[in-house]
């Protein structure tokens, strides 16, 4: 029987891939529902002014998640500002991205549109048939510049309306842009450009035509596109709301209630217009409640002191301050201490009255973001502490609304066009209703004016534990592998803490709620380090796993390998280049640019980024990951120089590249340290024998495992591995070790273990820490593990059988049809005699 099931799953496979991709089509996409509702009511329609309106906090303001606010209204969604992170919050705490159609922000920095590439992705992925983007003029060639990676982006309208253009006005309220230039614009505040690094005028491989890149159309050289003196405030006034009809009252009056006469009389009162009705004037206020009036909120970014003037002697608030004709109920602020602690700022913040509420966003403001990676790392700690560390956080005092805590100087150091705060600032006092942001916090505009904080997240380690406790044969089996581990045979070496392996993501495509995409930092000793791909939110993860020490962490960074350009695995890369400058000035040591490895492509996007965007390329010297593959003869003196240098810097014999089997110019990579031992790295790919040769007798493989086993054909249409076949590439280059990460977000907890795990393999979890020594422990941790997951391994299991059944089930119906079971060999033979010998070029993620 289960040889019958084995030849049916085969054979549906076989037919499968003969027809097409191995997996169910998927309906086509329609239009969303909102826009379909919208699109019936017609351009004549106009609504009653919203009902319900309240802003949301997403991210507060801290170093690790930035500043972001999600607005909320019955008709419309409003994202302001999209940096690294926000997207992954929105997905946790369920703010439904699908209907963001408007997304505003207020400068164009890193910390503000790092997240807007996945972003932009993931709604063109939903369906959304059209965003706006809203701010500085840059925002059209910064989408110019994701293109060189991610492709046409078919399928959704971006737009982009520059702050010059007129006010926005939609269902919900209208949006007037207010741009404000430092007064420092007339400075000239470009970095120089240093010898050696990458530049629109020298680059690291400059002078070889063997290593050029050149920049695709479209993709100026030039400079000059970037202003970072301008910041872009937004003021959102809401539309009045028109009165309610009071039913019980129409009726008492004897008017037509129910018929289709009753419809002129209502939209005539809700405008305030009396009705004549059998000869009787009816007034407004008899029938209908009276109208909400008009409210508006403020977004408004001060990054430093050079805008405080700009913005107190604008004209445009001026006029929202005092007797507005919309009374302003909240104002935003993105501002560091040193500013609000400004009396020119803190005298501005008066002047819009005590009835206006202030909402403070930055660094100062301490909560709680990414939940449940905090619920799982704790969970997973009862298991084993120190492969399993807790995680930290970045300690800010900050002034509370009963006055300051930790009064610290402060001072500046100006480096490359850039402030940093070498001490945590004091945090400011107000005269004015301030409240410092968390995530989550509400403030409601409508119905009533209020501060909401039932939605806001507490963080309760204690509960997490209790729960894990209560998981059947999740204690026992912990008990068991400890009891094991102390009965066991003494390790034969002694245990060395160095290479020390953090995962800091292990996810695919998106960044999730428990697994960040693709990252992973190598300590190769205690101030040298390196990262093995870099997606979004890398450094985020770097601060909860280290916290306050991160910068002595990014102080050790000698280099960064990308493996290929899809966007899980590089839009980290600009915040680690920004943020560990920000570390060496904070730290005092001396500033020298990155060594980062990488497909060549990587390099218009820096470009294009840096010149319309903000000033980067200094932090870089690019070495191309094609000039590291074994036999290539490298013709540019600079490129071979910064090869020694890398070797030098991370005390290494030898760092190998390969291409694999991924999109085009996808590489995996191999490390051989002085002292003997050999990391592998996959990077994305199916099962590569270019990897396996690479990577004889490694120390360690990383593979990617995708999919589970049994969804071969997914994994091959997408060029993926499954668990299976990644543990065959490790077993085929005897590979001491081998851990499995970059799995599918449909595993969000843990992957479906396959009969070919044995003592050699381990499952990776972000900000899981291993070293050498753990080899032999990081199976045992096995049965544990799959009795916390229970649950999901349970339901994981169940698809997988319903799957199958499906596949059996359309075998033998197509057996049936066919008259016999011979009909399928030459199908599955056609199957896979198309084995391709490169893989498909992929510009955006699938995953």
């Amino acid at each position: 029987m289960w040889a019958l099931r084995s030849l049916l799953l085969r054979a549906a496979a076989g037919r499968t891939m003969s027809q097409g991709p191995g997996r169910r089509q998927r309906p086509p996409k329609d239009p969303l529902r909102h826009l379909r509702t919208r699109e019936k009511r017609g351009p004549s329609w106009e609504p009653g002014g919203p009902n319900t309106v309240y802003l949301q906090v997403v991210a507060a303001g801290g170093r690790d998640v930035g500043a972001a606010l999600y607005v909320f209204s019955e008709y419309n969604r409003y994202l302001f500002n999209c940096g690294e992170g926000v997207q992954r919050l929105m997905q946790e705490h369920k703010l439904k991205v699908s209907r963001l159609d408007n997304i505003f922000l207020t400068r164009m920095h890193w910390s503000n549109v790092g997240g807007l590439c996945g972003m932009i992705l993931t709604l063109k992925e939903t369906g959304l048939p059209k965003c706006v983007l809203s701010g500085p003029p840059q925002l059209e060639k910064y989408l110019e510049a994701i293109k060189i990676f991610s492709g046409p982006l078919k399928g959704i309208d971006l737009a982009v309306r520059p702050h010059s253009a007129p006010e926005y006005k939609d269902e919900t309220m209208t949006v007037f842009q207010i741009p404000i230039y430092s007064e420092q614009r007339c400075g000239n505040h470009q970095p120089p450009q240093s010898p050696g690094r990458l530049s629109p005028e020298q680059s690291s491989d400059s002078g070889s035509t063997e290593n050029e890149q050149p920049l695709p159309d479209g993709v100026s050289q030039r400079r000059g596109g970037r202003d970072p003196s301008l910041v872009v405030a937004f003021v959102c006034k809401l539309h009045l709301k028109k009165g309610n009809f009071l039913v019980l009252r129409a009726k008492e009056l004897g008017l037509p209630v129910g018929t289709a006469a009753i419809a002129p009389i209502i939209a005539a009162v809700k405008d305030g217009k009396s009705v004549i009705y059998e000869g009787k004037e009816i007034l407004p206020e008899e029938i209908c409640t009276p109208p909400e009036p008009s409210l508006a909120f403020v977004v408004v970014e001060c990054p430093d002191e050079g805008f405080i003037l700009p913005i107190c002697e604008n004209a445009a608030f001026q006029r929202y301050q005092g007797q507005a004709d919309a009374p302003v109920a909240l104002v935003v602020h993105m501002a560091p201490e040193r500013v609000l602690a400004d009396r020119r700022y803190q005298q501005w913040m008066e002047r819009f009255g005590p009835d206006t509420q202030h909402l403070i966003l930055n660094e100062n403001c301490t909560s709680v973001h990414n939940l449940r990676s905090h619920k799982i790392q704790t969970q997973l700690n009862l298991i084993h502490p120190d492969i399993f560390p807790p995680l930290a956080s970045l300690h800010c005092k900050v002034a509370s609304q009963n006055g300051p805590c930790w009064p610290r100087p402060y001072s500046l150091l100006a480096l490359h066009g850039a402030c940093f705060c070498l001490f945590q600032e004091e945090g400011a006092t107000f005269s004015v209703p301030t409240v410092r942001g968390q995530c989550l916090l509400k403030y409601q505009l409508r119905p009533r004016r209020e501060w909401q904080r039932d939605a806001l997240i507490t963080c309760n380690p204690d509960e997490f534990i209790a729960e894990a406790l209560e998981m059947p044969n999740f204690q026992e089996s912990v008990q068991e592998y400890r009891k094991a581990a102390q009965d066991g045979p003494a390790p034969t070496e002694k245990k060395s803490q160095y290479p020390e392996i953090i995962f800091l993501g292990t996810g695919s495509a998106i960044p999730m709620k428990i697994r960040n995409v693709s990252s992973t930092l190598i300590n190769i000793s205690s101030d040298k380090s390196l990262l093995l791909d870099c997606g979004e939110g890398t450094f985020g993860q770097l601060c909860r796993h280290y916290g306050d020490d991160v910068d002595s962490v990014l102080s050790t960074l000698a280099a960064v390998f990308v493996s290929h350009l899809h966007a899980d695995h590089h839009t980290g890369l600009l915040n680690i280049l920004l943020q560990r400058e920000r570390a060496l000035a904070l730290l005092g040591k001396p500033f020298r640019p990155l060594l980062v490895v990488a497909p060549t492509q990587l390099k218009p996007w820096l470009q294009q980024y840096h010149n319309q965007c903000q000033p980067l390329l200094h932090h870089v010297c690019l070495i191309p990951a094609k000039c590291l593959q074994k036999g290539t003869e490298v013709s540019n003196p600079e490129v071979e120089r910064l090869i020694s240098l890398l070797l030098e810097t991370c005390d290494l014999e030898e760092f190998q590249t390969c291409l694999v089997r991924h999109c085009k110019h996808a590489f995996g990579c191999a490390l051989v340290h002085t002292s003997g031992w050999k990391l592998v790295y996959s990077g994305d790919t199916m099962p590569c024998e270019t990897l396996v040769q690479m990577g004889r007798d490694a120390t360690l493989l990383i593979h990617e495992a995708t999919l589970e086993d049994g969804l071969e054909e997914e994994a091959k249409e997408k060029t993926h591995s499954t668990t299976s076949q990644a543990i065959g590439v490790g077993m085929r280059m005897s590979a001491r070790f081998i851990m499995l990460n970059h799995f599918s977000q449909r595993y969000a907890k843990i992957p479906l273990f396959s009969p070919d795990f044995n003592e050699k393999v381990g499952i990776a979890f972000d900000h899981m820490k291993v070293c050498f020594g753990d080899f032999p422990t990081v199976p045992k941790l096995t049965a544990p593990l799959k009795a916390l997951f229970a649950g999901d391994i349970e339901e994981m299991e169940e698809r997988r059988e319903k799957r199958e059944l499906r596949l059996v089930r359309a075998a033998l119906l197509s057996r049936e049809q066919a008259g016999g079971p011979g009909d399928c060999g030459p199908q599955e033979k056609r199957g896979h005699a198309g084995e391709p010998h490169s893989p498909q070029s992929k510009k955006v993620r699938a995953k």
